[in-house]
């Protein structure tokens, strides 16, 4: 489907080649427009629906010379079928509130942060992120962005702990899951895949058909997960192409 947006508002730029966070020994180049004030929401919609990421105020795209392993990835809310073991993580997380709040960062959320990247991801690129470059990441938008935050019950009725939070775009098709992380001693729950779990049930609740994951690289042990979801569609030259989570990760060596 051909996509329509304002192109004259965007200038597109190629970044300088560096060192791939994904696949050791290769080398990563990214294609990226600052997204307009004027109509953030719309161009933002376009632009993921052709593979595209929202980070602050800048989508991108993989653009390497000598790699396509990056494919833009999502799932159909309307034909998605649970699996078991997916219907025991969402029962084994029925005691969690869950609350929409406001673009805005919070003291509470950073410290969250700080304690999944320093367990979960020591030695990428966001293992130093400050405060100031969470307010960024989160209240830097032109786009309709929101918090989803996941706490336990509390004994006295007051907010619980704070365990996972996930940063959404919602978009015309879909809600795009922008970034999220979750208390790393909470292992028995699987909240990684509890978020993405989830914001498929709230998808289906708001009658959008997406929930758009990011890029998956095969071959690469942080984005392997993304592929066990069954149906997905991956993002082809032909365009979206559904398939299950064994034809995606095709035969293992």
């Amino acid at each position: 489907m051909t996509q329509h947006f304002p192109t004259r508002q965007l200038r597109f730029f190629l970044t300088a080649p560096s060192p791939c966070p994904y696949l050791p020994g290769r080398f990563e180049r990214k294609v990226f427009a600052h997204l307009p004030m004027s109509d953030g929401p719309g161009v933002n919609d376009s632009l993921t629906q052709i593979g595209f990421r929202r980070s602050q105020n800048i989508a991108y795209r993989p653009a390497c010379e000598a790699c396509v392993a990056c494919v833009s990835a999502r799932l159909p809310v309307e034909d998605y079928v649970f699996s078991r073991s997916e219907r025991r993580i969402l029962a084994r997380n029925d005691d969690i509130v869950r609350s929409v709040v406001e673009a805005e960062a919070t003291m509470e959320q950073f410290e969250l942060l700080r304690r999944y990247l320093s367990t979960r991801h020591a030695e990428g690129g966001m293992a130093e992120m400050s405060w100031p470059d969470y307010v960024a990441m989160v209240e830097d938008t032109a786009v309709r962005t929101h918090l989803v935050e996941y706490r336990v019950q509390s004994d006295d009725g007051g907010p619980g702990d704070l365990i996972a939070c996930a940063l959404i775009d919602l978009m015309s098709d879909g809600l795009s899951m922008v970034y999220s992380f979750y208390n790393p001693a909470e292992a028995r729950r699987s909240l990684g895949s509890f978020m993405i779990l989830d914001h498929v049930v709230q998808a289906g609740l708001i009658g959008v058909p997406c929930v758009y994951l990011g890029y998956w690289v095969r071959g690469s042990e942080k984005m392997d997960y993304k592929a066990r979801f069954s149906p997905i569609e991956l993002l082809r030259p032909e365009g979206w192409v559904r398939m299950s989570s064994r034809e995606a990760l095709g035969p293992r060596g």
